[in-house]
């Protein structure tokens, strides 16, 4: 049986959301498909210490937050060439980036179950 889930375009919403009501700001760079779209992340405390996070699918057919690129600053290059291709190959791709104080607290939520 398939379990029903929010859409994407909920989903960002409900972050954005989420992350204004603790102090933070988040912000959609790029808009994917409203129902399915993929959602990646970029996660930063005060526009540093960047890190992306993705929903991948688990073995028992959930799903799970997971860090995909922890970021180090000399490699800023690295990143956005990542970016570029993930857009490109991926038009129904929700870009987002959310800065919050204790972004590592956020992961950790994010990652640990929701």
């Amino acid at each position: 049986m398939i379990e029903p889930r929010l859409s994407a375009e909920m989903t960002v919403q409900s972050l954005i959301r989420k992350i204004g009501q603790e102090g933070g700001f988040g912000t959609v760079i790029q808009r994917g498909d409203r129902i399915s779209g993929a959602i990646l992340i970029l996660c930063v405390e005060n526009g540093t210490n960047l890190k992306v996070l993705e929903k991948m699918p688990t073995l028992d057919g959930s799903s799970q937050w997971q860090q995909i690129w922890p970021q180090d600053t000399e490699k800023e290059e690295e990143i956005e060439e990542y970016l570029a291709r993930r857009r490109r190959y991926d038009p129904d791709l929700w870009l987002i980036e959310l800065d919050i104080p204790e972004a590592e607290r956020l992961v950790a939520e994010m990652t640990s179950g929701g």
